[in-house]
């Protein structure tokens, strides 16, 4: 049995670490923390979890923490980077599923997150953890940065294009939509339902953080650093998923006959990537709860854009999820071990 801790359990992403573990066959979590709610059953907080877990949160300490074979960050950004180095030299492996190692180029990284980044060593020698990329690297990794939820659906939906120079990387386009959820569990006004129902509205349009995480993993599926991407979010007033719409243009348009070919052929070994066919909608509620990525590729008459629409769930294969999956690789176990559960419908 793997031995897996977790440090930051009370948030969405942390939950979801706790439900999708709770059924895992090769994993015993050992501690899950929170300073503000040490002493409370996790079963208080979550009833879900009810007879699952006869856990209580604790306080972060580092010597239970580095009995764990695996440690998961479920933290804010700037937790890990301070943590995750002093258990690594005590033998424990981590996946964090902040930001603090997501970027490689950490002058950008200080700029979107505000302070500077502590730990510039292990920022150099993370793996990115999107199976889809580098699994071999993940294999072997000792710590792994857990792509954000947006970087995912987009870059799987664009990977196939660029990996095979069809498009032209001056103009990409990516617009995308997230559930509620995705800000996090704290209490903020502007996400009260009674300030997002019945709305919609785009935001982090003159720039967002997960801008530069995107924009590093398509420059590195092209091969061109002087790719340009414009991003935009757009808030949808629902709990969960992410529908990105993503917009290229071929090099040829004659491509077109050959695209769905070259999308299934990408993903044909992929255990949590679905292409569907040619024309499809694919839907949010079609990944509610579980790990895939469902995408399809549209034309518009004679057009030379390629329009790809790729859904997720935020807090799977974009969190919690995408987290697991990279523990299973990273410990050789069968990539979809405790993540074969369907979807939720309706």
């Amino acid at each position: 049995m793997i031995k897996v801790g977790i440090v930051g359990g009370t948030g969405y992403t942390g939950v979801e670490l706790l439900r999708i573990l709770a059924v895992h066959p090769e994993v015993a979590v050992r501690c899950i923390t929170s300073r503000s709610e040490a002493g409370m059953a996790v079963a208080d907080l979550y009833p879900n979890l009810r007879g699952h877990f006869d856990l209580n949160f604790t306080a972060p300490d580092l010597a239970t923490l580095a009995e764990c074979d695996l440690v998961f960050f479920a933290t804010p950004h700037g937790v890990a980077m301070r943590m995750a180095p002093e258990l690594i030299a005590r033998g424990t492996r981590v996946v964090d599923l902040s930001a603090d190692f997501r970027l490689k180029d950490l002058d950008v990284w200080a700029a979107w997150y505000g302070m500077p980044h502590e730990s510039p060593e292990w920022a150099e020698k993370a793996v990115y953890g999107l199976p889809e990329v580098a699994r071999e690297a993940i294999r072997s990794a000792k710590l792994v940065a857990n792509p954000g939820c947006y970087p995912t659906a987009v870059q799987l939906g664009l990977l196939p294009l660029l990996e095979q120079g069809l498009v032209k990387t001056d103009r990409i386009i990516a617009d995308a939509k997230s559930g509620a959820s995705g800000a996090g569990r704290q209490g903020k006004i502007g996400m009260l339902h009674g300030e997002i129902g019945e709305s919609f509205k785009a935001y982090g349009a003159s720039g967002h953080r997960h801008l530069p995480e995107i924009r590093q993993g398509l420059v590195a599926a092209a091969g061109d650093a002087s790719l340009g991407v414009t991003f935009v979010p757009h808030l949808l007033p629902m709990i969960r998923g992410i529908e990105a719409t993503l917009y290229a243009e071929l090099n040829d348009p004659a491509d077109f006959d050959r695209l769905q070919a070259v999308f299934e052929d990408r993903y044909r070994d992929e255990p949590f990537v679905d292409v569907l066919p040619f024309g499809s909608h694919p839907e949010t509620r079609s990944v509610r709860g579980a790990n895939h990525c469902r995408m399809a590729l549209h034309r518009q008459e004679d057009s030379a854009t390629v329009i790809v629409s790729s859904v997720i769930d935020n807090l799977v294969k974009g969190a919690a999820g995408q987290a697991v999956q990279n523990m299973n690789v990273m410990f050789g176990l069968q990539e979809d071990l405790g993540l074969q559960a369907p979807a939720l419908l309706p």
